[in-house]
């Protein structure tokens, strides 16, 4: 029983940045965009929020700092390919390994530095259910904002005209030109808001679920996030229950290897990619549900007309 509490109480954690960084890849990816650099702009976040949070003690601006610093990434990002019309993919790459170096040249003084954990909320009398309530009930507040967030996509995407117009733009920029939409203006926010969503993940993840600095401690989850919105077929609830799954596993692995059973280290690092490869693999034998789902302009650059 322990250990089912520890693996989908622990989940909500786990999956807290998965879901953070995925549901911002959604929206860029809803109007058309494929970012990849989502690796980086989480690698960077997490340097930045944690060096912040060290040396004021405040979690708030860290995250703050972590945000900003993935949404400048994500502004170098949309300019190369929505004003130099760059390829999406290489422009993504490239953005995304400039995270990476960013965040190991920035952070290599704090290495093993660490921070005083996020204290977790207690939700008065539910957090006192047997079994259910340390799962659902006893969380830190930016799990249960994640939570929010999701639901708030969810609504923007389908019960909004600025969600509409969103959807219009990922499937055909020309018809949303002609109806006098500015394409550019809203992919560059559709960008700035996955560059947001990026820096909460990797803010989340180093100060948070584990707040103790060590290079490469996003370890593939920029590219899980990722994977996730093919896995959810570009449907936010569906990447939300995808998040939560690849949480519940991860953990899963630790529940096992805690009941006695040995499980190399190496194999435990190959586990997210080996997960994400899996899922994919499944998900795309399932065509006509991507083809249904999938914005028709994804990965082609805007060229106006005239």
């Amino acid at each position: 029983m322990d250990a089912f509490v520890f693996v989908f109480g622990g989940a909500f954690m786990t999956a807290t940045p998965l879901l953070l960084a995925a549901l911002g890849e959604l929206t860029v990816e809803k109007s058309g965009v494929l970012n990849l650099s989502v690796e980086g702009m989480m690698a960077l976040a997490a340097a930045i929020a944690f060096m912040a949070t060290y040396n004021t003690g405040s979690h708030l601006l860290g995250f703050a700092a972590g945000a900003v610093s993935a949404m400048i990434l994500s502004v170098v990002f949309a300019t190369l390919v929505l004003f130099f019309m760059a390829n999406q993919v290489a422009a993504g790459l490239a953005t995304g390994i400039l995270g990476l170096g960013l965040s190991a040249l920035l952070a290599r003084s704090y290495e093993a530095f660490t921070l005083a954990p996020l204290s977790k909320l207690d939700v008065p009398l539910l957090s006192d259910i047997p079994i259910l309530g340390p799962i659902l009930f006893h969380q830190d507040l930016v799990v249960y904002l994640t939570i929010g967030i999701g639901v708030g996509l969810i609504a923007f995407f389908y019960r909004t005209r600025a969600g509409l117009i969103l959807r219009v733009v990922g499937e055909n920029p020309h018809i949303a030109h002609s109806l006098g939409f500015s394409v550019m203006k809203i992919r560059f926010r559709a960008i700035l808001f996955g560059g947001f969503m990026a820096g909460l993940a990797g803010a989340y993840a180093s100060t948070v679920l584990t707040p103790v600095w060590s290079q490469g401690m996003i370890v593939g989850r920029g590219w899980i996030a990722v994977a996730l919105v093919v896995f959810g077929t570009w449907r936010p609830l569906r990447v939300m229950m995808g998040a939560y799954f690849f949480g519940a596993a991860l953990l899963g692995e630790l529940a096992v290897q805690s009941g006695g059973i040995a499980i190399s280290s190496q194999l435990m690092t190959c586990m997210p990619y080996v997960l994400t490869i899996i899922v994919l693999a499944v998900v795309s034998r399932d065509a006509v549900r991507i083809k249904l789902n999938a914005p028709v302009s994804l990965g082609e650059n805007y060229r106006p007309i005239g």
